[in-house]
């Protein structure tokens, strides 16, 4: 499963960035993967525009937060982001895994 979350660059999760927040607490709870995107404009519910455009700096860019993980864990993500998410947008859709494998890990320099 494919879980996209949208969200604000401002929103936070007691203190600290809402993304980074979302981010470590899906580490923590074993989950697949998971990707934090910086958008550079975008619009929402209240249509109002976002842009990093230097005339009209923004201070709430659009994040787009995906996650891929079985069906399973894609249920217990959305009751997590239902406590963590006050104002967004959360979608969900079924997607084809071609590959999942770790990256090789670097060789240590000496």
């Amino acid at each position: 499963m494919l879980i996209r979350v949208f969200i604000g660059e401002s929103d936070r999760w007691r203190h600290q960035p809402l993304s980074i927040a979302i981010l470590e607490r899906l580490r923590r709870e074993g989950f697949a993967g998971a990707t934090v995107f910086h958008g550079v404009a975008g619009f929402g519910a209240r249509s109002h525009l976002h842009s990093a455009h230097l005339l009209r700096l923004s201070e709430d860019l659009p994040v787009v937060i995906e996650i891929v993980d079985t069906e399973e864990h894609a249920a217990r993500a959305v009751t997590l982001l239902d406590e963590m998410v006050d104002g967004g947008l959360v979608t969900m859709e079924k997607v084809k895994v071609v590959k999942y494998a770790p990256g090789e890990k670097p060789i240590a320099k000496k």
